[in-house]
């Protein structure tokens, strides 16, 4: 692996009951840049990334991710990131700083560091008068907010972000990116995120990665897959390359999901 990439991914496979969900999938992601994996539903982006966290086996191929192999090193893995899901995973009926307090005890911050580190990162999201809240009082981009944060509590090297902004109106979905792209260069943050906003993907992404039936089909940056499918816009040259189809979801999808909440519930016990 480059000395300046933080994940490497070589001819990846995942194989669901003879059906081939990701294909020999190859990719790396340079430290610090925001990276997008973008696809159709059923493409294997939710796969790949369950595979990159550690929470499904490959059925071939090698990732390294900060220098540690998920199968043989899965602690310093998880240790190595933080993920927001597409789903909420917040308890609401703690406050917005018990909620960050106990994340930070799962990953054994001492103390003092946790206390000053949920008060940086409250501030920085604009939550820190809200503190003392119950997140069940929070709006949805509030809550989206608190999930950041929460990810960046123990300094993670990489921050994965899966559908960060669904569902959201477009001036919280705006401001959610003016916070990730400042935290990508405050922190110095690798950003990995899934979007079906290709707006969003045009405007804050480095890179991008197109994965389409299972296998990465383009890589580059926004300028230069528009150049490449002759569009001007992102969102056209993604229609370009994938098609017009609608798809499923990827199999085992929902169960996916579910295994990702319950894991990250006991992440670091």
């Amino acid at each position: 692996m480059a000395l300046e990439d933080i994940i490497n991914v070589t001819n990846l496979t995942k194989i669901f009951n003879g059906f081939t969900a990701v294909d020999h999938i190859s990719f790396s992601v340079t430290a610090g840049e925001i990276f997008a994996f973008l696809g159709p539903n059923g493409a294997g982006k939710s796969t790949t990334i369950n595979m990159l966290t550690t929470l499904l086996r490959p059925t071939s191929g090698n990732i390294l991710l900060n220098g540690h192999d998920p199968i043989s090193s899965p602690h310093k893995v998880r240790q190595s990131f933080g993920i927001v899901f597409q789903d909420p995973s917040l308890d609401e009926d703690l406050t917005a700083w018990e909620n960050m307090d106990y994340h930070g005890i799962l990953y054994r911050i001492p103390k003092d560091v946790r206390t000053k580190r949920i008060e940086e990162l409250l501030k920085i999201v604009e939550l820190w008068e809200r503190r003392k809240d119950q997140v069940k009082k929070f709006s949805g981009g509030m809550k989206r907010r608190l999930e950041i944060a929460r990810g960046l509590l123990h300094h993670p090297k990489i921050l994965f972000l899966d559908e960060p902004t669904l569902g959201l109106d477009p001036q919280t979905r705006s401001l959610i990116w003016n916070y990730i792209k400042g935290l990508n260069q405050s922190e110095g943050t690798t950003i990995f995120l899934t979007t079906h906003y290709m707006e969003e993907a045009e405007r804050v992404a480095h890179r991008i990665a197109i994965i389409d039936h299972g296998r990465v089909i383009v890589r580059g940056t926004p300028d230069e897959l528009k150049k490449q499918t002759g569009k001007s816009s992102l969102e056209g040259a993604f229609i370009a390359l994938t098609g017009r189809d609608i798809r499923d979801e990827e199999p085992n999808n929902l169960e996916q999901m579910r295994m990702r909440r319950k894991m990250f519930r006991r992440h670091s016990r």
